[in-house]
């Protein structure tokens, strides 16, 4: 089977594609941009059809899509940085909307009937009261930042697309999701560099943070990209599914653990900087709906997300 990944050189990307090898069942496409770096990937390389390609350019997306015609595709390209939302909210649009609207049109024009994952996020459900935990997919979208403005978009755009053209796409809400080769802004790993900095001498003992209250539903990122596959394995067309741990932790206990994991003491210290101009202040998932459909459920234990994200930041600082 013919697998396309866009955004294959990043953390979840580059997680799926070797999901996806070990299964043995795929050849395994992926898309990636000029400066692109391919370090995530590197170790896998040999193993995967790599196409240059900047999906906000609809005739290059053409090309590729009919180049590689897949069988299944996952879109998981985009600006998913939450905080570079408020900095740059025109990029983070055009590439996340923009970006699937040519995907979609270039699957249109080819006349493929592949399969379509759609990796949303539950930063679309925003505001959310405390009556209103654990969220279901029928929870009111209350965004509380471009990026879930953006995302919102792609949603309804694939569910659009999906009742007019027949497209053959699930949707698939995945909650916070943490580990090794996560980008350095990220709340765990950007934690954890900091600590293997520190063990290594490359700045001093003081951790710097933003929000520690807000509480989040984590799930490893190995967890996350079996749950895509099996979103086309066995997902309803046009459907909906969180995908979460249903439980939830504070920042401040994800900190505490790691601290915990530390080789040095640590003085942690807020960072205005690091303080969004709205936060949402509590996200975690009830993941039935997709659980009942695929049998699914997650498999690592946050624990060792923490201490393999750490163990990543110690093999790569300063190397």
């Amino acid at each position: 089977m013919r697998v396309l990944i866009t955004g294959i050189t990043g953390f979840a990307g580059s997680h799926l594609a070797e999901h996806l090898l070990a299964d043995g069942r795929f050849e395994v496409y992926g898309i990636h941009r000029t400066r692109s770096g391919m370090h995530n990937i590197r170790h896998i390389m040999h193993r995967l059809h790599l196409l240059e390609c900047d999906l906000r350019d609809p005739s290059a997306v053409e090309r590729v899509v009919g180049e590689v015609r897949p069988d299944w595709v996952f879109h998981l390209a985009a600006q998913s940085f939450v905080p570079t939302s408020w900095a740059a909210p025109y990029e983070t649009v055009d590439t996340n909307v923009v970006g699937q609207l040519n995907l979609f049109e270039a699957i249109r024009k080819h006349r493929l009937a592949c399969r379509v994952q759609i990796a949303c996020s539950s930063e679309e459900y925003g505001l959310v009261y405390p009556d209103e935990v654990p969220i279901r997919e029928d929870q009111p979208l209350r965004p509380l930042s471009p990026y879930a403005v953006s995302k919102i978009a792609q949603d309804y755009l694939a569910y659009q697309y999906h009742q007019s053209y027949g497209l053959d796409v699930v949707r698939t809400r995945a909650f916070n999701h943490a580990g090794p080769r996560q980008a350095e802004p990220f709340v765990v790993s950007n934690f954890a560099k900091q600590i293997a900095e520190m063990e290594r001498g490359l700045r001093p003992a003081v951790l710097h943070v933003g929000n520690l209250q807000a509480q989040r539903d984590f799930t490893d990122v190995r967890d996350i990209v079996r749950a895509y596959r099996l979103a086309l394995e066995c997902g309803a067309p046009g459907e909906v599914y969180n995908i979460a741990s249903g439980e939830t932790h504070t920042i401040q206990s994800l900190l505490d653990r790691l601290l915990a994991l530390s080789r040095v003491e640590v003085e942690v210290r807020v960072d205005p900087a690091r303080l969004r101009p709205s936060d949402v202040p509590i996200l975690l998932g009830d993941a039935s709906r997709f659980r009942a459909c695929t049998g699914w459920q997650p498999q690592i234990p946050l624990e060792q997300t923490l201490q393999d994200t750490l163990d990543y930041w110690r093999r790569h600082v300063g190397a």
